[in-house]
Parts: structure tokens; C-alpha cells; sequence
């Protein structure tokens, strides 16, 4: 949790090969998943914040296989940076379908 600015931006762009500046909030823990660090651009500069939780763990989403990436909704990222685990709850979204 050393790196700043341009160390989580070479991350994005070399390891992960993602464009940095595309706009999407990229999220990284520390080993203990009692902090993390949010890296994103605003269009006019780079954004650097941090969250420590005094008590307890982040519930850091699995991922599969060499899977580095999850895509999270707004209520999913609100819910993860509260301390909510997202694996013990479940969605009650529901969607119109338009018929034409």
C-alpha cells in the first residue's frame, strides 16, 4: 500500500493492461484487506483515496481463474466499502423489458 499516483497508474496500464484515464475506479487491498486505495480520473486530473478500517475486513470480491478485474455496481461498491460481504447477500434487482 506504498504506491501513490504513478505507481497504481503503471499497475493499471502494465499488469492489468487497462487504459487508466478511461474513467472506472480501480480498487486495490492490502494483503489484510483492512485497507484500500482507489485510483481514478476525474478528466481533468488523477484522484488517489484510501479507506483503513479500525475493525474487521474488507469482503474483497472472488475472482476465477487469472481474472484481476470485477465489475461492481454502484450499490455493490457502497455495500463493499461498508463492510458489507457481498457473497451472503443476493440481488432483488429487477429490469422492464420493453415490448415492441
Amino acid at each position: 500500500m506504498r504506491k501513490s499516483f504513478e505507481g497504481l497508474y503503471a499497475l493499471v496500464k502494465s499488469r492489468m493492461e487497462l487504459d487508466p484515464l478511461n474513467g472506472h475506479l480501480y480498487v486495490f487491498c492490502n494483503r489484510w484487506r483492512n485497507r484500500i486505495k482507489v485510483l481514478y480520473w476525474d478528466g481533468s486530473g488523477l484522484w488517489v483515496c484510501a479507506k483503513r478500517l479500525e475493525k474487521g475486513r474488507f469482503a474483497w470480491p472472488q475472482t476465477t481463474g487469472e481474472q484481476s478485474t470485477v465489475a461492481m455496481t454502484t450499490a455493490q461498491w457502497t455495500m463493499l466499502i461498508d463492510g458489507v460481504d457481498l457473497s451472503q447477500t443476493r440481488s432483488k434487482a429487477w429490469h422492464r423489458i420493453s415490448r415492441n
